[in-house]
C-alpha cells in the first residue's frame, strides 16, 4: 500500500537510556520497567516521551507522557523524529510485541540496539498519523474516565462500610463467620473437562485471567459443566491461592477453575458479602504468606474464623438502598469499559496496518 512505509523503529524513533532514580522528593513521575514506580523532584525527559520497559517480565511495555518525567535505568525513552507523531508511534509500539524480541529467558531484556532494527510499517502522511492517534486517544481517555469513576464509587462504598461496621457498629448485632453468610464454591480442575468441539466450549477463568482478563492464550473447557461453575459478568470471585484477590468479574462468560471461589448467597445481598470478603482480604493475605509453601493460600477454616457483623433485617435493607445502587453502577461501568477496550483493541491493529483508514 503506497500510503504505508516500510522502515526500522530506529528510522522513526530516537531511543535513549534511563538513569538511576533520583533521591529527591517531589511530584515528578518516575518510570520503571512496569510503569510509574514512584515520584521524585527531578526530571531527565520533558515533552512528548514514550517510555519502554527495558528489563523483566514486562520489558517492551510502552507508556506515553507529555510532561516532565524521570526515566529510570529499568526503562528506555523514545522520542519521535521529525515528521512523525509521537502519539501515533506510541500506538505503533503498543501494537508491536516488543517483548518477543527480548534477549535472555530468565531475565528478559530489550536494548536500544535491539529496538533500532525492529521492522515496522508506518503511515506516511503526518496528518493521517495524528488522526489515527486522536481516534485511539479518545477511546483511551474514555476508558480511563470510566476507570476513575469506578475508583470513586469503590471509595464511596468502602467509606460507608467502614462507617457502619467499624466506626459506628452497634452492640447487639449478630456475629457470624464469613462462611456463614455466603457460599464459597471452589472451581473445577478444568483440564479434566476438555471441550468436545469448538462450539460447546468456554474459556477457563484462572487467577491470571481474573487479574488481566480473558486473552487468546486462555485455556478452554466444555460448556457442559454444572451451572454453578459458570461465571458471568457481575459474579463475585475470590482467588484464595497464590495472588489473593476479590473481584467482581467484568469479563465474558467462562468456567471457574480451581483455586478460585465463586461467592454467592441466597440470604444476603451481593454488596454485603463482597465488602466483608474485601474487609478480611488483608488478613487472608497475611495468613497465606505465613504458610511455608511455594504457593501461599488460605483454607476453608480461615473463612470460619473471619467474623462478620450482621445488622437486623430492617437496618440491612436501609443500607442496601445506598450500597446496592453503587455496586450496580460499578458493574455497569465495568461492562461499558470492557466494551470500549474491546473496540480499541480491535481497531488498533487495523488502523496501524492500514486495513482501516480514517479521513483527515
Amino acid at each position: 500500500m503506497s500510503f504505508m512505509r516500510q522502515c526500522k523503529l530506529g528510522d522513526v524513533l530516537k531511543f535513549g537510556n534511563g538513569k538511576v532514580r533520583p533521591s529527591s522528593e517531589g511530584a515528578i513521575p518516575i518510570y520503571g520497567g512496569n510503569g510509574i514506580l514512584g515520584y521524585g523532584g527531578a526530571k531527565n525527559y520533558d515533552g512528548e516521551t514514550i517510555v519502554v520497559g527495558r528489563v523483566g517480565a514486562y520489558c517492551g511495555a510502552s507508556y506515553y507522557e507529555n510532561r516532565p518525567i524521570w526515566v529510570s535505568d529499568n526503562a528506555l525513552s523514545a522520542k519521535a523524529k521529525n515528521g512523525y507523531s509521537a502519539k501515533y508511534l506510541y500506538y505503533l509500539l503498543r501494537n508491536t510485541d516488543l517483548n518477543q524480541h527480548a534477549e535472555g529467558s530468565s531475565h528478559p531484556l530489550v536494548t536500544q540496539t535491539l529496538l533500532n532494527v525492529v521492522d515496522a510499517e508506518v503511515v506516511s502522511d503526518p496528518d493521517e498519523q495524528k488522526v489515527i492517534a486522536s481516534v485511539l486517544t479518545s477511546l483511551d481517555d474514555k476508558i480511563d474516565l470510566l476507570y476513575r469513576q469506578n475508583k470513586t464509587l469503590e471509595s464511596m462504598s468502602e467509606t460507608l462500610f467502614r462507617q457502619w461496621f467499624v466506626e459506628d457498629a452497634q452492640e447487639g448485632w449478630d456475629e457470624r463467620p464469613l462462611s456463614g453468610i455466603a457460599n464459597f464454591l471452589n472451581g473445577l480442575a478444568c483440564q479434566k473437562y476438555p471441550p468436545a468441539n469448538d462450539l460447546e466450549k468456554l474459556p477457563v477463568l484462572k487467577i491470571r485471567e481474573l487479574s488481566s482478563g480473558i486473552s487468546e492464550t486462555a485455556d478452554w473447557a466444555t460448556s457442559h459443566v454444572k451451572p454453578g461453575y459458570i461465571v458471568e459478568a457481575g459474579d463475585v470471585i475470590f482467588a484464595w491461592s497464590a495472588s489473593l484477590m476479590v473481584k467482581v468479574w467484568d469479563g465474558e462468560k467462562c468456567v471457574l477453575n480451581q483455586h478460585l471461589f465463586k461467592v454467592t448467597s441466597n440470604q444476603f445481598p451481593k454488596w454485603f458479602y463482597l465488602r466483608w470478603c474485601k474487609h478480611h482480604l488483608a488478613e487472608f493475605i497475611a495468613v497465606a504468606a505465613s504458610h511455608a509453601t511455594t504457593m501461599g493460600h488460605i483454607k476453608r477454616g480461615d473463612l470460619d474464623t473471619a467474623m462478620v457483623l450482621v445488622p437486623p433485617p430492617p437496618v440491612l435493607e436501609t443500607m442496601s438502598k445506598q450500597m446496592q445502587p453503587l455496586l450496580d453502577k460499578q458493574i455497569a461501568i465495568a461492562r461499558q469499559r470492557k466494551t470500549l477496550e474491546k473496540l480499541r483493541d480491535t481497531l488498533l491493529p487495523k488502523l496501524m496496518s492500514g486495513e482501516v483508514r480514517v479521513a483527515c
